[in-house]
C-alpha cells in the first residue's frame, strides 16, 4: 500500500512540477508590439494606492452600512 501512495504522490508531484514550468513566464523580457509600460510609482503613490486606498474605501463602506442604524438611539419608550 506505501509503494502505491509513493507512486501516486510521485506521479502528482511531477504533474505539478510541469504545470508549473509550462506556465512560467519564459519569454517576460521579450517586449510584445504595443507594449508600453508607463513609469514606475513612486513608494508615496504605491503605498496610497494599495494601502490607503483600500482602508479609505473600506471606512467609507463601512460608514454607510451604518448609516441606517441611526446612532442606537432606541425611540421607543
Amino acid at each position: 500500500m506505501d509503494k502505491r501512495n509513493a507512486l501516486r504522490a510521485g506521479a502528482v508531484t511531477a504533474t505539478v512540477t510541469l504545470m508549473m514550468l509550462l506556465s512560467s513566464p519564459a519569454m517576460a523580457l521579450t517586449r510584445d508590439d504595443g507594449d508600453d509600460p508607463g513609469s514606475g510609482l513612486s513608494v508615496a503613490e504605491t503605498l496610497g494606492l494599495y494601502v490607503l486606498a483600500p482602508i479609505a474605501a473600506f471606512v467609507i463602506i463601512a460608514g454607510l452600512a451604518a448609516l441606517p442604524l441611526g446612532g442606537g438611539k432606541d425611540k421607543k419608550k
